[in-house]
């Protein structure tokens, strides 16, 4: 800890040096630290359950309160796009899925490109149109992101009850291997919050980036194994397209674990896993590092 001199003036008016202690900065206790501590992170979003749920809830009411069909969007969308990737990519361009019907191949990819999609277009949102109450309420900013990335969570539920149906009209069922499931949702909640945290703060600082998101979203679908398999994509190109895009990997594995009776690629899956880590951490410390701008440039 450094110190500086300082002159005072004494009654008789001599000028006399007394060393003062002057901090060259604030107490330890009060500096804002960016250290990644994953149990603190985690200890502040569970404090904060009860308002990611109202944020959740209230986004839920506001998406689907104008809507004639409710709820049912979120599955009448995937069903639609379903139909059109089994239209164009089954019948014309011929995309083969082996023993499993195309509609349920397809459908598979489309549960989670929506989930991410949906939590991506409104997560990059979620700042932007807090801002008055997150300015007015102490909270961590990230719960924000984290609250859309549950109401796409609900969305995908509602995706999956649909799936069951779709097994029951296919006369098929789900794999025993379905438990590998598990691992891969862990990787698919992993690199899309990284993501939502990102694009959450981008927009903040730049609004161009809301209108990119569209130009994204409308490309990355079929930039990821949505409507055909990842071994369309060349072989010796997997492992680096699987570590830009972990979806690539966790949809594949999803298939081969629900479809096919088989185990996920250990070795894609692993480094989609790692990517989502890197996302995920990557994507928290610059939201940490932006966030106390935020106030600034709103």
């Amino acid at each position: 800890m450094g110190g500086q001199h300082a002159q005072v003036v004494d009654e008789r008016g001599t000028q006399t040096e007394e060393r003062r202690r002057i901090p060259d900065g604030p107490p330890p206790e009060l500096v804002f630290k960016r250290r990644l501590r994953p149990v603190q992170v985690a200890h502040e979003l569970w404090g904060a359950r009860e308002l990611v749920r109202a944020l959740a809830e209230r986004d839920l009411r506001a998406r689907y309160k104008q809507a004639v069909l409710g709820f049912a969007w979120a599955v009448l969308t995937p069903l639609a796009l379903c139909a059109i990737f089994t239209l164009v990519f089954h019948r014309a361009v011929k995309i083969d899925t082996g023993s499993v019907s195309y509609p349920l191949f397809a459908y598979v990819g489309l549960i989670v490109w929506q989930f991410f999609s949906n939590t991506m277009n409104q997560g990059a949102l979620s700042l932007a149109n807090n801002l008055s109450l997150l300015n007015k309420v102490y909270c961590p900013r990230e719960v924000f992101p984290l609250a859309t990335m549950l109401v796409a969570t609900v969305d995908m539920v509602i995706g999956i009850g649909v799936l069951g149906l779709m097994f029951l009209v296919f006369w098929t069922a789900p794999a025993a291997t379905f438990l590998w499931v598990a691992p891969l949702l862990v990787i698919q909640f992993a690199f899309t919050y990284g993501v939502a945290l990102v694009l959450s703060v981008a927009v903040v600082y730049l609004r161009d980036v809301r209108h990119l998101l569209p130009i994204i979203t409308q490309m990355g679908v079929f930039a990821t194994p949505v409507a055909y398999p990842l071994a369309r994509i060349p072989q010796r190109a997997q492992e680096v397209y699987v570590a830009v895009n972990p979806l690539g990997a966790v949809i594949e594995g999803y298939r081969k674990a629900l479809l096919y009776g088989q185990a996920p690629d250990l070795a894609l899956t692993s480094i989609a896993a790692a990517s989502s880590v890197v996302f995920l951490v990557g994507g928290y410390l610059l939201f940490k590092k932006l966030e106390t701008g935020i106030a600034d440039v709103a």
